[in-house]
């Protein structure tokens, strides 16, 4: 009788012991699950003043750009991941066109479905860049009307191409061409008509590559009213250097260095 009472007991003992447990692992992981809840309560709550302060609130960053520049235009793509409150690394991807300050359109085209030209003109210059930046917010919005002032630094790799551009002309001797500069530049210069440009599609076979760097520094105004979207305006200069020089008007110099100014239009979205 004594052992099943001593049995009973270390029993119960045993199941008690087991609840107090099984208690005290439920109320650690309860309190767990609760602080979570607070924590992730508290960044939302802190996410959410920095808002209503105006204070840009984002882990990364995606915008789209159109950009008028002083010799001629482009577009970006710029992805954008946030380092501290106020510093964030870039990455570019941008597209632009450089045209030459002494490029002027003819109007002395006849034929109404012939294309307008550019005379002397020898390539089309187009440029494609890969680039790596940072990005400083110098000023907060202040409030969800206010304005972010942003400075930007960026710099890489720039790939040109040179297009050699097209005409339809009559020469000297009468005779109806569609030539280059490259093919002909006397009678390219100095043709008896000129008919037309011969079109975007024609020289693409004929690109020569001319690689180089650019370092490319802004500064962009954001104005967009909530802190998830990106509406801004954007004013910078920028350097490009190409390893050969770059023909793109006859009877001028070849550049290696472009130097220029823009204003950009950039739209995007914030996580």
């Amino acid at each position: 009788m004594k052992k099943i009472i001593f049995l009973i007991f270390i029993v119960s003992l045993g199941l008690t012991s087991f609840a107090q447990d099984t208690t005290v692992k439920a109320n650690t992981k309860a309190n767990s699950k609760a602080d979570k809840k607070a924590e992730k309560r508290q960044r939302i709550n802190a996410i959410i003043k920095q808002e209503e302060e105006g204070n840009l609130s984002f882990t990364k960053q995606t915008a789209i750009g159109i950009s008028l520049r002083t010799n001629g235009y482009g577009a970006f793509v710029e992805l954008g991941r946030r380092k501290s409150a106020r510093f964030s690394n870039t990455y570019l991807l941008e597209i632009t066109e450089t045209k030459h300050p002494k490029e002027e359109k003819s109007d002395r085209v006849e034929n109404f479905f012939s294309n307008t030209f550019i005379y002397g003109k020898i390539n089309n210059f187009y440029q494609v860049k890969l680039g790596f930046g940072q990005q400083y917010i110098l000023g907060q919005k202040g409030n969800k009307n206010g304005v972010a002032v942003i400075a930007s630094m960026q710099g890489g790799f720039t790939m040109g191409f040179a297009k050699p551009y097209y005409l339809n002309i009559q020469d000297a001797n009468g005779q109806d061409r569609t030539i280059s500069y490259y093919d002909d530049s006397t009678a390219f210069i100095y043709a008896l008509e000129i008919y037309g440009s011969a079109g975007f599609g024609k020289g693409w076979s004929e690109v020569k590559l001319k690689p180089g760097l650019f370092f490319k520094s802004a500064l962009r105004f954001d104005f967009g009213r909530y802190n998830e979207k990106i509406q801004a305006l954007e004013i910078g200069l920028s350097l490009e250097g190409f390893f050969d020089k770059i023909e793109i008007v006859a009877n001028n110099d070849p550049q290696r260095l472009l130097f220029q100014g823009h204003v950009a239009f950039v739209f995007g979205s914030r996580k």
